[in-house]
């Protein structure tokens, strides 16, 4: 827990190698999301409240009880979007079918290349763009047999929340030179607090509540430590890129646990997501490694010269 706490310091910068294998971890955590929670009998907010304070007391503790709380707008607005994004996604699952939720909230991608451009001047480059295009375009093959268009209010719900998830990750990747992780401890506890009236009706069970802690301390606590590590060493934009893989690996897990298997449009859209995002990862790696060796090089001739 030590070594994990020092990576959360703000002295610690996250490689980018180091950044892309903690994303695709987290998004293999976020993954097991749908199948836990289809697994605890309770309403949708009563877990999401449940997991949310598990998941406070879980950062709280890798933190030593000492989290840097600034007040500052980013940290702040931060956790306001991770709430927003918790909740609404909850509200939208609730509301419409899940595919509708998952396609609709990973549009996050779109409005991180434009909004993040602005508020942390990073550019966008048109490899970024065609990788976008191709993510949403496999997102929706993998998705096509179950999509429904008939609650527009669980639609725009799941579309809202893809704007607050963007916001999570820019506001998040603000504080890159800071902590960040303070920003998920308050919004946990903000979820916790915004949906504790949910939880007096009825309980889950003891195996309820057992699957409700590896939810909070794996699903969401440890996720999103591993979240706030990587985000240092990548754009926000590959922050919500490399993460489209949670929704992928869904299936996987039914598939492994029920027998059920992925039909044939599913298979070609998530082949053109993982080998959108990886091309993405490897092109922008090569460019990041040769910047590096451009930056030495020029160095030592300065050293030389002087």
């Amino acid at each position: 827990m030590g070594s994990i706490r020092n990576m959360l310091q703000n002295s610690y910068k996250t490689s980018r190698p180091v950044a892309i294998i903690f994303l695709i971890l987290t998004a293999i955590l976020w993954s097991f999301g749908g199948l836990l929670i289809k697994s605890v009998e309770w309403n949708s907010f009563a877990i999401a409240g449940s997991r949310s304070i598990i998941a406070s007391l879980f950062i709280l503790a890798l933190l030593g009880g000492k989290p840097k709380i600034t007040w500052s707008f980013p940290q702040i607005a931060g956790a306001l979007a991770y709430s927003l994004t918790v909740i609404s996604f909850v509200a939208a699952t609730r509301m419409t079918t899940a595919a509708n939720a998952i396609l609709l909230q990973y549009s996050a991608p779109i409005y991180v290349a434009i909004f993040g451009s602005w508020f942390l001047n990073e550019k966008v480059k048109l490899s970024d763009w065609i990788t976008i295009f191709f993510v949403i375009a496999g997102m929706v093959l993998f998705f096509i047999d179950d999509i429904n268009m008939d609650n527009i209010l669980g639609n725009a719900l799941a579309i809202f929340s893809g704007v607050t998830f963007a916001a999570t990750a820019v506001f998040m990747r603000k504080q890159k030179s800071d902590s960040s992780i303070e920003s998920v401890l308050l919004g946990n506890i903000a979820t916790f607090i915004l949906c504790l009236p949910f939880m007096f009706k009825s309980g889950p069970g003891v195996k309820g509540w057992m699957l409700l802690l590896i939810l909070g301390i794996f699903q969401l606590g440890l996720s999103y430590v591993l979240y706030a590590i990587a985000i240092k060493g990548v754009t926000a934009l590959e922050a919500t890129l490399i993460p489209v893989l949670e929704p992928l690996l869904n299936p996987l897990w039914v598939f492994l646990f029920t027998g059920e298997a992925p039909g044939k449009w599913a298979l070609i859209g998530g082949l053109i997501v993982l080998v959108s995002v990886t091309v993405n990862c490897v092109i922008s790696s090569i460019k990041d490694s040769s910047k590096n060796s451009s930056d030495k090089i020029e160095a030592q001739i300065t050293q030389t010269i002087n």
